[in-house]
């Protein structure tokens, strides 16, 4: 029996109470303040913790910093360390439950919601459990219907989690923050990787001056949206009533019975915190009306366009409000470069075999990051089950 395994036997024999979310501490909601007043952004030093934050299991900066004014001047307020935030409201939604440990003062976005947990419950604690869970709470709480996926607060507040006494808590977040800290490392490792590729991917994708003809992407592609699908018929699991896999603005959303498109395509993420995001595909998939489909002409090589379109950084063509999108009008616009198939097929050639040592999952350290996720993930299922006290 492990260490673990006699705590908790020792101290939770009948086992633990579970407590609704609503009561576990202090809860704060976000607001964006007006980017139509600059005092409110220029020389910022609070943290204003939005959605693109939240890739990261600890979240102590962010991108936009706001000033004192604007938190006094809009619907932001301060949320005090240390807290746990989670998104509420954004198309990530439609994958995952982004939540993270926020140990620092900071403010946040309209899209997220922050607990700063009572005397008696560690914040590491929620996090972790928030996290092991955030299929369960999607399943619970998730808004019906909308265009853009969100949370119901009151939904939200009533999930209930276990809550062990403290010292089985510290225990627990003791082991799992140091398969946490193993990942950073990794991931750490990952990011300095995808830095040199994205570097080597720019230098064979720069053509100054008249050296290549730049075309608008409208006369060489051929891009359109994909169609809604509602969120009941996609699966998060790949069997065989759901053997297809449904891309939306942020990539996978999951899969589904039936596709509507066959073949080798490159797909732009058009709304969502991710608009621009490109995928390769190929063979059959579904794509809903938050992806837009694009097909190659006779000028270009499905592999090359694909390169091509994340070096040019499409998201920074996005709306600026709530919900960031795309506009197909505009992406037609765009000009590309389009060199001679020849000089397409050696640089793709080049780039795939660099994409793959830092983004494929089956080689090197990406198959070591995601061996080490599941280890995480398995031990986070093992030590976060708990009987709950009988009534």
């Amino acid at each position: 029996m492990s260490r673990i395994d006699e705590l908790i036997e020792s101290l939770c024999p009948d086992g633990v109470p579970f407590e609704p979310l609503a009561s576990i501490g202090d809860w704060y909601g976000g607001g964006t303040p007006s980017k139509s007043q600059p005092e409110f952004w220029l020389n910022g030093t609070i943290p204003w913790v939005s959605p693109k934050d939240m890739g990261r299991a600890v979240v102590d900066r962010t991108e936009d910093y706001i000033t004192e004014a604007a938190v006094k001047g809009s619907a932001t307020k301060i949320v005090p360390p240390t807290s746990v935030a989670m998104v509420v409201r954004s198309s990530i939604l439609d994958r995952i439950f982004p939540t993270a440990l926020i140990p620092v003062q900071v403010a946040l976005n309209q899209d997220m919601k922050a607990v700063v947990p009572r005397d008696g419950i560690l914040p590491g604690y929620v996090a972790h459990i928030l996290r092991s869970r955030g299929q369960a709470v999607l399943r619970f709480a998730r808004k019906t219907g909308g265009s853009v996926a969100s949370i119901e607060s009151s939904k939200l507040f009533s999930f209930r989690i276990p809550v062990p006494p403290v010292a089985v808590q510290h225990e627990i977040v003791r082991v799992l923050d140091l398969f946490q800290d193993l990942e950073a490392e990794l991931e750490a490792e990952l990011e300095a990787r995808q830095r040199q590729y994205a570097f080597y991917r720019g230098s064979l994708l720069t053509f100054p001056g008249t050296q290549v003809r730049k075309i608008p992407m409208g006369e060489v592609l051929s891009m359109r949206s994909g169609h809604f699908i509602s969120a009941s018929q996609i699966s998060s699991l790949q069997d065989p009533e759901h053997p297809f896999p449904c891309f939306g603005g942020n990539g996978l959303r999951g899969f589904v019975a039936l596709p509507n498109h066959e073949g080798d395509y490159v797909l732009i993420g058009r709304q969502g915190a991710y608009s621009g995001n490109v995928k390769r595909v190929s063979g059959q998939f579904y794509a809903t009306e938050h992806a837009v489909v694009a097909t190659v002409g006779a000028d270009l090589r499905v592999d090359w366009t694909f390169h091509m379109l994340t070096e040019m950084n499409l998201n920074q063509y996005a709306s600026k409000g709530a919900q960031p999108g795309l506009a197909v009008g505009m992406l037609n616009a765009l000009l590309m470069p389009v060199p001679a198939l020849g000089e397409q097929a050696k640089t793709a050639n080049a780039l795939d075999k660099f994409d793959a040592l830092a983004n494929d999952p089956w080689v090197g350290l990406p198959a070591e990051l995601k061996a080490r996720r599941k280890q995480h993930e398995y031990y986070s299922d093992r030590l976060l089950t708990f009987e709950e006290t009988a009534v």
